[in-house]
Formats: C-alpha cells, structure tokens, sequence
C-alpha cells in the first residue's frame, strides 16, 4: 500500500475549498508534502479554485492557488516532474 503525503497546516486561514483539494493532492503518488503558505489578494476575479504551477523550487514547486479575489502560495515537495504534476493537480480539482 502506497504512503500518502502529508498535509502540513501553518496558517489557520485558507482559501474556501483549498484543503480537500489539497488532501486529494497528498494521494497522488510521488507527492510527499503539501504546505499551504501565504494568503494575499489578487486584482483579478477567478470564480472557481485554481491551482497553478509557478515555481521551481529544491525538491518540488510552488503553486499558486486562486479563488475569487484571494490567492495562497502551497508549496508541494515532491519526485514529479511539471508536467506529472499538472497532471495530479488536474485529477484532484476534478
């Protein structure tokens, strides 16, 4: 049986519906840690939660969640390439 990632909770606030997504991302295979970060505005209105890959960082990426007027950074440590995470990021927003 495959070990899930886990989810590391720092902040008591997050983007409406951000958590159980992020806990769908922590099932995917090759994703060891999933750390949502800092909660900022953003100008632009995204009706739906969206969770983008921004960055390249040592041992995964960051992300930038977006919902509404709200964004968060969730840092994920993980073997995947971009791709391969796009790809598990789009299976757990479905």
């Amino acid at each position: 049986m495959k070990d899930e990632g886990r989810l590391v909770w720092n902040h008591s606030t997050h983007l409406q519906g951000l958590i159980p997504k992020l806990r769908k991302l922590c099932q995917q295979p090759g994703i060891y840690t999933v750390t949502p970060a800092v909660l900022g505005r953003a100008r632009g209105n995204v009706p739906k939660l969206l969770l983008k890959v921004s960055v390249p960082i040592r041992g995964g990426f960051k992300l930038i969640a977006r919902q509404g007027k709200g964004c968060q950074e969730v840092f994920v440590l993980t073997s995947l390439d971009q791709d391969e995470l796009e790809t598990a990021i789009e299976q757990s927003l479905s």
